[in-house]
């Protein structure tokens, strides 16, 4: 099955759009991928057709990808010879004969080429991995046995590998973040193969079954889980705070520092300082949503304590923080000449993908898509009409295509290489005035304590109803007690009514600084006694040592060795080993092999990764602290009165 013109044109259009979205994409372990032979790869989905473009875009060895399509697409010759050429294999999932309905799958894996399915079945926004559905196993698990068959062998059929890869993303949505590409050891499928294809039907299900747990397990190594959403925003929340800079975090470590933080969360834990921990943070996150402020921004900024008003401070010392703020915001803006036609010229591309991005301001996982499709056609429109132009300004003359050409592609390299410089100076030049203004206002601005509640806690993404969600169990010791559920999805009219109430950044300065204080204080003093006390902490099997003994637990059970899910044992809550080959109902109580590591053990893991642990040094790093006359809780009180309020000054970091 030959690829056409088509796929090369939509591949290079596909790898222009990412890399002008992405900061960086980073692929891991590509040796697992073969350069040649059928390769059967198994991806996770959870930015829509950012994965495919992704995934087509990076796939080591230069090799194309063919992907599945609904068989009822081919009916029309035009679409059909267009889908043909572009790679796609026409699946028929009505069909009952799975010989019949994986019959291109076959072919193309014959001809010795990459076929790319979505296990998960749809492209979803959770905490977690939430369902492997079982198509990739039964294609994968047919193919075995067609490879055996007369036309199999006619066709010389190689055998089948089978590659987990994990696409994770450090903020799926945003412009200039980054994409992280792993792939994962190819799974073994002899033994399998051997039992599904030994005419049993019921040992063939039990086969596909085993396969499907063994590539959920193999997912959810390659991402990062929570038990739910608090869990995993906490979490987000350390990794931001402990790398203020987070692009000074190695990508090939993101996702186990990531899982590593969250694992903190998924569990109870009996550390003193663990308390309120988790709603420090989580206040913070919110807040910081809801304001528009990042972390990295606030941090780079220089707030000394001359700049609260509410301190007394000699008129030099005030005016010497005033223009240092002016320095900087010239600082910032002295290189805005060097980026200014860049800047016009794509103003209609910002424009376009920010309407695209507010159509499914509801859907994070359709924001990035609508981002990067709405942007690469404005980016073709633009820079073809920038082309004309200068075209006709050299009298359409053949020297005078070859100089447009040259021009428009010089301009957009140079907007690609000075794009992330500008967009980080722009962001601290706002985050600074925000701050400013937010601070030096009347506290008739600042919500009141019951107004300030609504944005205190994360806002949850809508329920996706095309992801099985198993009925919520009760959890096991040890697990957080948190809520688990997600709320009914509200009405796209409401969600707009919400999202148009936000109140102004200026309203919430006060507080997104004060509940920045209050979570690095709080993640300071737990990261101490983590280290002091060493306790043991229980994370992610594939993450910690094996406990040595079986406990009961509820799916997913993850055995720290194999990553094999341990089956429904013979009797709910044995400690003995289970009964192979009994399928697992999610919410199910298993019996669990458990993994550990201890907190000094955590401590140096992100440490030796770059994390700012502020008490390593002996003094506070943080660029926050708090002082009042009247306590440093925030207590109720009437709107721009200010009683009880503790009063938010700051210190330079010592990094700066």
């Amino acid at each position: 099955m030959p690829f056409g013109p088509s796929h090369k044109i939509i591949l290079s259009i596909a790898k222009g759009a990412l890399h002008s979205f992405f900061h960086e994409i980073r692929v891991i372990n590509e040796d697992n991928v073969p350069k040649d032979g059928p390769v059967l790869v198994l991806c996770t989905h959870h930015n829509m057709i950012i994965d495919p473009a992704m995934l087509s875009s990076t796939f080591p060895h230069g090799r194309f990808i063919h992907y599945w399509a609904k068989a009822s697409l081919f009916a029309n010759p035009i679409a059909k010879a267009i889908l043909v050429d572009a790679g796609n294999i026409p699946v028929n999932r009505r069909s009952k004969d799975n010989q019949s309905m994986f019959k291109g799958t076959f072919d193309a894996l014959a001809a010795d080429e990459v076929v790319a399915l979505f296990p998960e079945g749809t492209s979803y926004t959770e905490p977690r991995i939430m369902q492997v559905k079982d198509g990739a196993s039964w294609a994968a698990l047919e193919y075995t046995k067609w490879a055996t068959s007369e036309e199999g062998k006619r066709k010389n059929a190689q055998p089948l590998r089978l590659i987990p890869a994990g696409l994770v993303y450090t903020n799926k949505s945003k412009y200039r973040s980054s994409a992280i590409m792993e792939y994962g050891k190819p799974i073994p499928l002899e033994s399998l193969a051997a039992q599904f294809n030994a005419g049993d039907p019921d040992a063939a299900k039990q086969a596909v079954k085993k396969l499907t747990k063994t590539i959920e397990a193999t997912m959810v190594r390659l991402t990062i889980n929570a038990n739910d959403w608090d869990a995993l925003y906490a979490g987000r929340m350390a990794r931001q705070l402990l790398w203020e800079d987070e692009r000074t975090l190695n990508l090939d470590e993101f996702v186990a520092v990531s899982q590593i933080l969250v694992d903190l969360f998924n569990y109870q834990n009996t550390l003193k300082s663990y308390s309120g921990l988790k709603e420090a943070l989580l206040k913070y996150y919110a807040l910081l949503k809801a304001s528009k402020l990042t972390n990295d921004a606030i941090c780079t900024l220089p707030l000394p304590r001359t700049l609260d008003p509410s301190r007394p401070t000699p008129l030099p010392s005030r005016l010497s923080t005033l223009g240092f703020l002016l320095l900087s915001t010239f600082g910032c803006i002295g290189p805005l000449p060097f980026f200014t036609l860049p800047l016009l010229i794509n103003a209609p591309v910002y424009i376009m993908s920010r309407y695209g991005a507010n159509l499914a301001f509801d859907e994070e996982e359709s924001q990035a898509q609508n981002k990067v499709v709405f942007g690469a056609l404005l980016t073709t429109v633009v820079y073809g009409s920038v082309f004309c132009a200068l075209w006709a300004f050299f009298w359409m003359s053949p020297l005078g295509a070859v100089l447009a050409g040259s021009a428009v592609w010089l301009l957009f390299n140079y907007y690609l290489r000075t794009i992330d410089d500008f967009y980080t100076r722009t962001k601290r030049l706002f985050a600074a005035w925000r701050v400013l203004v937010g601070v030096w206002g009347p506290r008739g601005w600042d919500l009141s304590p019951a107004d300030l509640k609504q944005y205190t806690v994360p806002e949850i993404p809508k329920i996706n109803p095309w992801v099985e969600r198993p009925l919520t169990p009760t959890p096991p010791a040890g697990a957080a007690a948190t809520n688990t559920t997600t709320p009914a999805s509200e009405s796209v009219t409401e969600k707009a009514k919400k999202h148009l109430k936000k109140p102004a950044s200026r309203s919430l300065v006060r507080h997104v600084l004060r509940a920045r204080i209050e979570a690095s204080r709080a993640l300071e003093a737990f990261l101490q006694e983590l280290e002091v006390a060493s306790p043991r902490v229980r994370v992610s099997a594939h993450l910690g040592r094996e406990e040595g003994t079986i406990e009961e637990g509820y799916v997913s059970g993850l055995s720290s060795e194999t990553g094999d899910y341990l089956d429904v044992g013979a009797a709910v809550g044995s400690k003995s080993a289970s009964t192979p080959g009994t399928p697992i109902t999610p919410g199910t109580p298993v019996a669990e092999k458990r993994a550990y590591l201890e907190g000094r053990e955590i401590i140096k893991f992100l440490r030796d990764r770059g994390a700012k642990i502020a008490h390593q040094a002996g003094a506070s790093d943080w660029v926050a602290a708090l002082s009042s006359d009247e306590g440093e809780s925030e207590t109720p009180g009437a709107r721009g009165s200010g009683a009880g309020e503790a009063e938010v000054f700051w210190v330079k970091p010592s990094a700066q």
